[in-house]
């Protein structure tokens, strides 16, 4: 079984590229994960991990993704290997990911106004979203969605 799953902040803004034959959307970035313990006396050490994400979920992290942010990448590990022009053989690790997520909200993140996942086009204003994604229906027969 081949399964990562990891929580950490993104290094830098990811970099969206499109494959030349196929025109298919790669988004590389790196995401540095706090290891579990610390030593006494010493900082918190981290890891600092290559992610390849493809088609849709490239084009969501370049367009969602900014450097900082803390996100949850699950997918599988994968190594690579290529020759550069010298003839030098090089190697990579990365984590392919199948799944992505926010880890907090743009609160937490910004330190600004809390991220609002219910938009005043769907027929509710941002007065009526005061629990950070939660809102007090009438109805208790049917849910709003």
């Amino acid at each position: 079984m081949n399964k990562v799953i990891l929580m950490g902040r993104l290094t830098k803004d990811p970099e969206l590229r499109y494959t030349t034959t196929n025109n298919v959307a790669r988004c590389t970035f790196t995401l540095a994960v706090d290891r579990k313990f610390v030593k006494q006396g010493e900082e918190r050490q981290a890891d600092f991990l290559n992610i390849v994400a493809w088609r849709n979920q490239a084009e969501f992290c370049s367009k969602y993704f900014t450097k900082g942010l803390k996100v949850v990448v699950v997918g599988s590990l994968q190594t690579r290997t290529w020759d550069d022009n010298d003839g030098k053989r090089h190697y990579i690790t990365e984590v392919v990911a199948d799944e992505l997520y926010f880890a907090e909200s743009r609160k937490n993140s910004e330190g600004g106004a809390p991220y609002r996942p219910v938009r005043e086009a769907e027929g509710f204003s941002s007065a009526d979203d005061q629990s950070d994604g939660y809102f007090q229906t009438d109805d208790d027969d049917e849910l709003p969605f």
